[in-house]
């Protein structure tokens, strides 16, 4: 992505900060900020200032590291490429067998506990796909699971408690 003013204006503040602390010869910060001044992406800049606190310039994701020609007492610095802190971690979905458990077992009592089985299918199909895929919804197929054993287990004594009454 390429660099605005404003960009190389934050690297050299870091620049300038870097050198202001000691961590940065003075010849090391004068190739640092001719290089920074022209940069024209942001590839360019970060890794003039990678090394430092605070470096403020956006990256998209981890680079290769480049070699730098600036030099620590005559010794090339390489750089390590970096992920930049700000980057916010990919969302984790939820698993829609876990979400069609859950929404299974609410329906149950409603249905007459028809959903009830399907709900206990879709619960245990939704655990396992969770445990291989890290997806979010263990609580979901919990809730399911539950909810669906209790409306079998209604059910089933309900039928056998009429039974019992048939046959007496």
């Amino acid at each position: 992505m390429r660099a605005s003013d404003a960009d190389r204006e934050r690297a050299a503040d870091v620049l300038k900060a870097g050198y202001a602390e000691g961590r940065l010869s003075k010849d090391e910060y004068d190739q640092r900020l001719q290089r920074v001044h022209s940069a024209a992406t942001y590839a360019e800049i970060q890794p003039l200032i990678v090394d430092l606190p605070q470096g403020p310039v956006p990256m998209s994701g981890p680079q290769p590291a480049p070699v730098l020609p600036v030099t620590f007492q005559g010794q090339p610095r390489p750089v390590a490429p970096v992920t930049p802190y700000w980057a916010a971690p990919p969302p984790v979905s939820n698993n829609g067998s876990a979400v069609g458990a859950l929404i299974c077992g609410v329906l149950a009592p409603m249905t007459w506990g028809v959903t009830a089985v399907p709900a206990v299918i879709l619960g245990h199909k939704a655990k396992a796909e969770i445990k291989r895929t890290g997806e979010r919804g263990d609580g979901y197929a919990t809730a399911g699971l539950v909810v669906g054993y209790l409306s079998i287990a209604f059910w089933g004594l309900l039928i056998v408690f009429g039974l019992g009454l048939a046959v007496a």
